[in-house]
């Protein structure tokens, strides 16, 4: 049977893992199509608008909205899953 250490590290490895997956999608999606790709996604056009440029004003904070959603989410699923959530 796992220590209560044991499992708080686990625990802390699954959040990490979260937070290293969540912030790797946002510097993605605001830097990347936002950015470094925005010249190849301009020539996609959405609602009338470039691609690149729609990720640069809106598609970010979009993005970003979502990925606060998923955190809560995920994380008020591990906290269940290690028996640390509030009730």
């Amino acid at each position: 049977m796992p220590s209560h250490n044991d499992k708080m590290k686990a625990y802390w490895r699954k959040n990490l893992q979260t937070l290293f997956i969540l912030l790797l999608v946002w510097f993605v999606v605001s830097f990347g199509c936002g950015i470094l790709f925005v010249n190849e996604l301009n020539e996609i056009r959405l609602g009338g608008y470039k691609l690149g440029f729609w990720f640069a004003q809106q598609g970010s904070i979009f993005a970003f909205v979502i990925l606060i959603f998923v955190y809560v989410v995920r994380m008020n699923r591990l906290d269940r899953e290690f028996d640390v959530d509030e009730e």
